[in-house]
C-alpha cells in the first residue's frame, strides 16, 4: 500500500506541474497576442470555445489563464457580458505591484528600500532634464514651515510630496505608478526613523535642498548621486535599527 500511495503522489505532483505549464503557455499566448496587437486595450476576447482553438488550447487551461490575468489587471470578466482587455493604464498594472508590496512590507522592508534606491535616483535624473521652473517652485515650497518643531507625520508627508513632484517632472507613468507603490508602502519606516533618529529633520531638509539646488541646475548625475545617498541614509539606518 506504501508503494500505491508514492504512486499517487507522484502522479499528483506530475498533474500540477503539468497543470502549471499549461497555464504558463496559455497566458503567454494571450500577452504574445497584445504584443502584436490581435488585441488593444478595451478589446472583448473572442468566445471561450473560439480563441481555445485558435490557441491550440484547452478550455480548462485558457479559464485558469483568464483568472490569472485578471488577478493583475491585464483582463476584465463581465459576468454575462464576456471578457475585456482593461485600458492597461501603468497606475491600473501597478496596483498588482503594491498589494504584492503591502503583502510583505513586514518581512521585506529593506528589499523595498534596496528597490527604492535604484529606482528613485534613476527617476530624479530624468527629471533633472524635464523638470519646469513651476515644479520647482513646487519643491520649494514644501519645505515651507518645515522646521525643528514639525511633527513627526507633518514630515514624512512633506517627504512624499517631495519625492513625487520629482516622479512627476519625469514624466514616466509607470515609473511613477511604481514608486507611488513602493513609497507608500515604506511609510512606517520614515515615521519610525523620524521618531527615533537625532535631527531628522535637519538631515532631510538639507537632503532635499542640495536636490533641488542640483536639479534647478540641471546636473543630473549630481541629482542622481545625492537622491542615492538620500535613500541610503533611510536604508542604513533602518539595517541598524532591525
Amino acid at each position: 500500500m506504501g508503494g500505491d500511495a508514492g504512486g499517487d503522489r507522484h502522479r499528483i505532483i506530475r498533474g500540477y506541474y503539468w497543470s502549471m505549464a499549461v497555464t504558463d503557455e496559455a497566458i503567454s499566448k494571450i500577452k504574445d497576442m497584445l504584443i502584436r496587437g490581435e488585441l488593444k486595450a478595451g478589446d472583448r476576447l473572442p468566445p471561450e470555445k473560439e480563441l481555445s482553438e485558435r490557441l491550440g488550447l484547452s478550455r480548462s487551461s485558457l479559464r485558469e489563464a483568464v483568472k490569472a490575468l485578471e488577478l493583475i489587471r491585464v483582463l476584465d470578466v463581465r459576468r454575462g457580458d464576456g471578457t475585456y482587455v482593461t485600458s492597461l493604464d501603468a497606475k491600473l498594472l501597478n496596483e498588482a505591484v503594491a498589494f504584492v508590496v503591502d503583502l510583505h512590507q513586514d518581512r521585506s522592508i529593506l528589499e523595498l528600500f534596496e528597490v527604492r534606491r535604484i529606482l528613485e535616483p534613476a527617476t530624479a535624473h530624468l527629471a533633472a532634464g524635464k523638470i519646469t521652473p513651476d515644479e520647482l517652485v513646487a519643491l520649494r515650497s514644501t519645505m515651507d514651515g518645515i522646521d525643528e518643531t514639525t511633527d513627526v507625520e507633518e514630515l514624512v508627508a512633506h517627504d512624499l510630496h517631495f519625492h513625487s513632484i520629482i516622479t512627476e517632472a519625469a514624466g514616466n507613468d509607470y515609473l511613477g505608478s511604481l514608486l507611488e507603490a513602493l513609497s507608500s508602502s515604506t511609510v512606517r519606516a520614515r515615521i519610525w526613523r523620524g521618531l527615533t533618529q537625532e535631527k531628522a529633520v535637519a538631515h532631510t531638509l538639507a537632503e532635499h535642498r542640495a536636490i533641488t539646488d542640483a536639479l534647478e541646475r540641471g546636473d543630473a548625475e549630481l541629482v542622481r548621486a545625492l537622491v542615492t545617498v538620500h535613500i541610503s541614509g533611510v536604508e542604513n539606518w533602518l539595517r541598524q535599527a532591525l
